[in-house]
Parts: C-alpha cells; sequence; structure tokens
C-alpha cells in the first residue's frame, strides 16, 4: 500500500439466536467491504447457545484477521428487561472473543449508529441497508438485516473513530487575507 494507515473492522450486531458481523477494510478515504454475514446459536440452554456463539466469532475473527473490533451496546426498553440481560450475554462473549484474539473493542449505541449513517437516531432497517449500501458501494442492499446492521457498527466505527486518525482532526481554518 501508499503508507497510508490501513485498518480492518469486524462489526457486530449481537443476538442471542442470530449475530450478524461485517468486516471492512479502510485506507485512507476507501472503505470496501470483505464479508458479512451471521452466526446462529444452537442449543437448548443459554449455555449451548453463548458457546455456538463465542466459537462462531473466534472463528470468523481467525479467517478474516481484523486489526479492531466494533460492536453495538445493549439497548434496553423498560418493559423488556430480560432481553437487554440475555442479550447482554451475547454481547459479553463477543466481547471476550475480541480480547483473547488481542483486538481492541470499540462499544456504539444503536442510536449513534443509525445517526452516524443516516443522520437520524431513529432510522429503520431499510434506511441502514441503503446507507450501507451506499457507503460500500454495493450493487444491492445487503442481506440479512443482521449482517447489515453489523456492517453499519464498522461503518460507524471507520467514521468516528478511524476517519479522524486518517485525516487528523478535520479542522480547517481559512484566515482572512486582511491583516
Amino acid at each position: 500500500m501508499d503508507g497510508t494507515l490501513s485498518e480492518r473492522v469486524v462489526g457486530f450486531d449481537p443476538g442471542l439466536n442470530v449475530t450478524g458481523y461485517g468486516v471492512v477494510e479502510c485506507h485512507g478515504a476507501t472503505v470496501r467491504l470483505i464479508e458479512a454475514g451471521v452466526v446462529r446459536s444452537k442449543g437448548e440452554t443459554l449455555e449451548d447457545r453463548l458457546h455456538t456463539i463465542h466459537s462462531g466469532v473466534r472463528e470468523v475473527i481467525e479467517a478474516c484477521r481484523p486489526t479492531a473490533m466494533a460492536i453495538e451496546q445493549v439497548f434496553s426498553h423498560a418493559k423488556f428487561p430480560k432481553t437487554a440481560i440475555l442479550l447482554g450475554h451475547a454481547r459479553g462473549v463477543i466481547c471476550l472473543a475480541g480480547v483473547q484474539a488481542g483486538l481492541a473493542v470499540h462499544h456504539y449505541l444503536p442510536n449513534r449508529v443509525k445517526s452516524t449513517l443516516c443522520g437520524s437516531g431513529h432510522a429503520g432497517k431499510e434506511q441502514m441497508q441503503s446507507a450501507v449500501q451506499r457507503e460500500l458501494g454495493l450493487a444491492a442492499a445487503p442481506k440479512p438485516a443482521d449482517a447489515a446492521d453489523a456492517l453499519a457498527v464498522a461503518l460507524t466505527d471507520y467514521h468516528l473513530r478511524l476517519r479522524p486518525l486518517f485525516f487528523g482532526t478535520g479542522v480547517v481554518r481559512i484566515r482572512s487575507s486582511r491583516a
């Protein structure tokens, strides 16, 4: 490459049944898709499901060799506290796999991901898929939605963490030629 910083980020949209993942390579102003998909958990017990998620995430990390991990934080709704707790378990084993692989793990709130890519923290699934398609120059919107959401998390990491590293602070000062 040309000496410009380059990073490969794996993003995760955690779920107890289906965990989306998306890997992007960021090189200067260029971001390209490496791979995206889902890890489906198996088993009757919570422990079996968590083991499957952990194993699947480790497999993705080993195959794609990312330099960093980005993961969506848990959104908890007062009406469904048990769901947030279960989702927290899935996030935990995903983070564990990242740390075991020596990756820095970066966390993003769901509404921050949506507002970064769509301009609204309340964007819908279709808007997110279209934004990911546009950002990566894909011929079609990525599917399934879990994989698209994971790519959105990885792209958010690029925009919020990596772009400032690649291009400095982004502050441009224009001074008047009049003294």
